[in-house]
């Protein structure tokens, strides 16, 4: 299916937005969780002045809502004739592998509705499958669920070569170029068998939603969890003309200050995996209905049912230690051992783009955030640094001021 340098000066400000789900009012935080999202801040704030950080945000989550949000820098620079813009609560940023959990999400709906089942072999819904070469059985021992928790056996990379030349497709842009690797694609273990993170796994996934549901990936996700929960400036790929002007672009910083890699790009037949755009509030809707929250639509099931969540919560296989904790891989969510209890989230990294969210489903608190620079080489600021340390200290700083709810 076709798919078709100056010196940075940051700035800092903080904004505070009320529910970004419907309520009657803003909720009444914990005491203390103020305070402590107030500290978070502030030391995250100083790490990306010192590291030279373009922009990034910041935000705190209750079932209620974005209860903070925390803005910093620039989301365009003035470099040659652009316009500078600093960062606010309309920002627009790439989320990357984050959308994978709107994918997992989409499956669940469609198994929800007795239009397929986890443990059915995905050979059944994407027949180009069987062309992948496996020494460990045969292809229809690769299952849905073995795609949503990583552990089918699939290699991590969409392109098994290439991707080192400037003219060469940022990610492929059709399905057909992925059905002419698949002749030359193994399984690397038997399925089931452990964690290997896998791109191309979780675009399969996308291919089963557009042939169960009829629609393309994009549709259906607009139809069936952007519109139910609020999320109107969420959207794939290209920017819509009317938000271009909330976009941030990414910059790769060497020696010579900040590069911008521009604002859009086509992420292609690989938007199932990565291809998100949205500003921090939309992205609250979502984990606000994560968290508990009632979408806006009214009911509470209209996105998925409860007990569904917290099936793609609940371990498949392990992953190792982690910053928060021994991991494990849900259906397509990580999950963390931590010494107040189990934490859920998910990363996205690509091209400069950074991406984080981690939530307590029982505390029902989440913060996420994002960023739009990465330093080149050993060059700062060192992003994927930042961002473990980010949510270390929301984990042990925030999380503990809200008490378990169930």
């Amino acid at each position: 299916m076709p798919r078709n340098r100056r010196p940075l000066l940051a700035t800092a400000a903080t904004v505070f937005v009320l529910s970004a789900l419907p309520t009657d009012g803003r909720a009444q935080l914990p005491a203390g969780a103020d305070d402590a999202f107030t500290e978070v801040a502030r030391t995250w704030r100083a790490s990306l002045e010192r590291e030279g950080m373009v922009g990034a945000s910041l935000g705190l989550v209750t079932p209620a809502g974005l209860e903070r949000i925390e803005a910093f820098g620039h989301a365009e620079l003035a470099i040659g004739a652009g316009v500078e813009t600093p960062v606010d609560a309309a920002t627009i940023y790439h989320w990357a592998s984050i959308t994978k959990t709107f994918t997992a999400i989409a499956i669940l709906q469609l198994r929800d509705r007795g239009l397929l089942r986890l443990d059915d072999p995905a050979v059944r819904y994407v027949p180009e499958l069987r062309q992948v070469h496996t020494p460990y059985g045969a292809m229809e021992d690769v299952t849905i669920r073995h795609l949503l928790s990583h552990s089918a056996g699939f290699r991590g990379g969409t392109w098994p070569w290439g991707g080192d030349q400037e003219w060469h497709p940022h990610e492929p842009t059709e399905w057909s170029q992925l059905v002419s690797m698949m002749p030359y694609t193994r399984l690397h273990f038997p399925p089931g068998s452990r964690f290997s993170y896998s791109n191309p796994g979780v675009i399969f996934l996308g291919r089963i939603v557009e042939s169960v549901s009829g629609d393309v990936f994009e549709a259906y996700v607009d139809k069936n969890i952007f519109r139910p929960l609020g999320m109107r400036r969420a959207y794939f790929d290209a920017t819509p003309w009317h938000l271009l002007r909330h976009r941030s672009n990414h910059y790769w910083i060497g020696a010579d200050g900040p590069q911008p890699g521009g604002r859009d790009f086509n992420t292609g037949i690989t938007v199932s995996n990565g291809g998100l755009n949205a500003p921090l509030g939309d992205m609250a809707r979502y984990l606000a209905f994560l968290l508990g929250g009632t979408p806006e639509s009214g009911g509470r099931d209209d996105v998925l049912r409860r007990a569904s969540l917290e099936e793609m919560w609940r371990e498949v296989v392990p992953i190792g230690d982690s910053e928060l904790g021994p991991g494990a891989m849900g259906l397509s969510f990580f999950l963390y051992d931590s010494p107040g209890g189990r934490l859920v989230g998910h990363t996205g990294t690509q091209r400069a783009y950074y991406s984080f969210m981690i939530f307590d489903p029982e505390k029902q608190v989440a913060v996420l955030g994002a960023f739009n620079s990465v330093g080149v080489g050993d060059h700062p600021p060192a992003t994927a640094d930042l961002r473990i340390r980010t949510r270390q200290r929301a984990v042990e700083t925030i999380f503990p001021t809200f008490s378990r709810q169930r």
